[in-house]
């Protein structure tokens, strides 16, 4: 653009808002402008520099500002500094930086959110209905308190706590206040009564389906033995088969191969040409009417640490105790030196070769509330099925199914009332 500079013969400065008129300097000034044509526009400016002549001011200096068009240390117009700071509150870094750089006005994801953390906080009006939930700062550990304007739907104030004083004193310094819609904490209830004790208490819809979940849940868990099958009976567990050898099994092929010829009538110089064995080897195999006769009776596995403790581990595994940590902690106890792998791949082939013999699986009781909870037009056909089943082996269920009732504020208070008859907390 063409250089150009202030028209107006005096400049006010900026340490004591005095106006001044003795100039001290020029200096030429570039910031950036909205493009034109998709064009990158940059403004030439020629910039006074002013004398402040007021003794008590701390400035000696100060360059002049022109309205509407430059701020102090900015290297960009304010035209284009808002339209900047409008796309980053609207797409954040990453994109906004992405639709930057297609205008001609390129910000890079950074500098979009530092744009947003110098946005001065939005002034707090009096909020006639106030949402108050939290939120995790560090899940955990460490919570927040988040306000919401519900009529507006929009956000009105971030606290760094969850406590009761810090809402109390935020209801205190922001008055007229009259419907709190707020989280079931205990600290939001008593923040609520000492900040505005007049204001009206509610829970939202997702709250109310929170307490009848939580409800469920818990008739549920007292009610599951009522569902659960008889225990299958127990099977014992046994060692897995020690494997054959690769000498073993040549054994046997070679048996079934002399075996074959011979009763193909072949004779003992044949079958020794034709299978290029040793004539007493082959002798051997013909003499022998199975190839158990040929194979040694020791056993053919490699010998392990755990032999002389097998009949140990195997009762205690019987017994229940099928943790390789725990039994790896007892055979040290018993002066065995062995390390935990060793163990555990013991552990691993005795589970491999006993397969358990339990029936289907128990639902649990967080899929048992999810498909209570669900309207019964979304259940799937295997969860309506489920329903029924469990439905017939425990009739107290019913009081959690009620579709007459469904969805109501009574079906929370029911099931509550039924949770105390069957000693749910």
């Amino acid at each position: 653009m063409h250089p150009g500079s202030g028209k107006e013969a005096s400049a006010v400065c900026p340490g004591c808002g005095v106006a001044a008129t003795r100039v001290h300097s020029r200096y030429e000034r570039r910031p950036s402008d909205t493009a034109i044509s998709n064009q990158q526009a940059v403004l030439h400016l020629q910039v006074r520099r002013f004398f402040c002549d007021r003794a008590d001011c701390e400035r000696r200096t100060f360059a002049e500002q022109i309205p509407g068009l430059t701020f102090r240390h900015g290297r960009c117009t304010v035209l284009l500094r808002t339209v900047r700071e409008q796309i980053a509150l609207a797409l954040g870094g990453r994109a906004g930086a992405r639709l930057t750089e297609l205008q001609a006005i390129g910000l890079g994801k950074d500098a979009l959110l530092r744009l947003i953390r110098t946005l001065p906080d939005p002034d707090v009006k009096t909020v006639r209905v106030l949402g108050v939930d939290d939120f995790a700062l560090k899940k955990g550990n460490h919570y927040g308190t988040i306000m919401i304007d519900p009529e507006e739907r929009r956000p009105v104030d971030v606290l760094p706590e969850r406590s009761a004083d810090a809402l109390a004193d935020w209801l205190t310094a922001h008055p007229g206040t009259e419907i709190i819609c707020r989280d079931r904490a205990a600290c939001y209830a008593e923040g609520a009564d000492r900040g505005a004790g007049t204001a009206t208490q509610v829970a939202d819809r997702f709250h109310l389906w929170q307490n009848l979940a939580d409800a469920t849940e818990r008739l549920v868990k007292r009610l599951r033995a009522q569902w659960e099958p008889p225990p299958a009976p127990k099977k014992e567990a046994a060692l897995p088969d020690v494997p054959e050898g690769t000498r073993t099994q040549q054994t046997r092929q070679r048996h079934a191969a002399v075996h074959a010829l011979m009763a193909k009538g072949v004779s003992h110089s044949g079958i020794v040409a034709e299978l290029r064995m040793d004539p007493k080897t082959v002798r051997k195999y013909m003499r022998a009417a199975t190839a158990d006769e040929l194979v040694s009776g020791r056993p053919t596995g490699r010998r392990s640490v755990l032999d002389e403790h097998t009949a140990y581990l195997l009762a205690r595994f019987n017994e229940g105790c099928t943790s390789s940590d725990h039994l790896h902690k007892e055979l040290v106890g018993r002066g065995l030196k062995v390390s935990e792998r060793t163990v555990r791949r013991f552990v691993r082939s005795i589970k491999q070769n006993n397969p358990s013999n339990a029936g289907p699986p128990v639902p649990k009781a967080r899929e048992v509330t999810t498909v209570v909870l669900t309207h019964p037009d979304n259940r799937t056909e295997d969860s309506r099925t489920v329903l029924k089943e469990l439905r017939d082996r425990c009739p107290a269920l019913d009081t959690a199914c009620d579709l007459d009732r469904y969805g109501s504020v009574e079906t929370i208070k029911a099931i509550k009332r039924d949770c105390q008859w069957y000693g749910a907390p």
